[in-house]
């Protein structure tokens, strides 16, 4: 089981920039990839940005130039920097740790945790 808590959403104007943290604490070992997933008002929720224990990073194309994501293994926590925000990215940002459980040798499946989410509003 792994819980994960987010912090630094908030109120931002357009083209302004906001820090979101995540802190993993319990079965940490297990984690494989972290990232950040949002959800806006009648959409569908859709990944914003994931590294990789080995910090492989993937972004969304929306958010490309724009946010970062950094991941800190020793501390297992995961941060995202979004600047020159739109209100196209207010949502519910939510943190999300996917492990890796072995079945065997050769075997596993993933299992995806998610925090309780941030709620990021950015004024025009």
């Amino acid at each position: 089981q792994v819980e994960l808590v987010e912090s630094g959403g908030g109120l931002v104007q357009a083209g302004g920039s906001l820090r979101l943290s995540c802190a993993a604490s319990g079965s940490v070992d297990n984690i494989v990839s972290m990232g950040w997933y949002r959800q806006a008002p009648g959409k569908q929720r859709e990944l914003v940005a994931s590294v990789t224990e080995g910090g492989i990073t993937n972004y969304a194309d929306a958010v490309k130039g724009r946010f970062t994501i950094s991941r800190d293994n020793a501390r297992n926590t995961v941060s995202l920097q979004m600047n020159e925000l739109d209100p196209e990215d207010t949502a519910v940002y939510y943190c999300n740790a996917r492990t890796k459980v072995l079945t065997s040798t050769d075997n596993y499946y993933h299992v995806d945790y998610r925090g309780k989410g941030t709620l990021v509003t950015v004024s025009s």
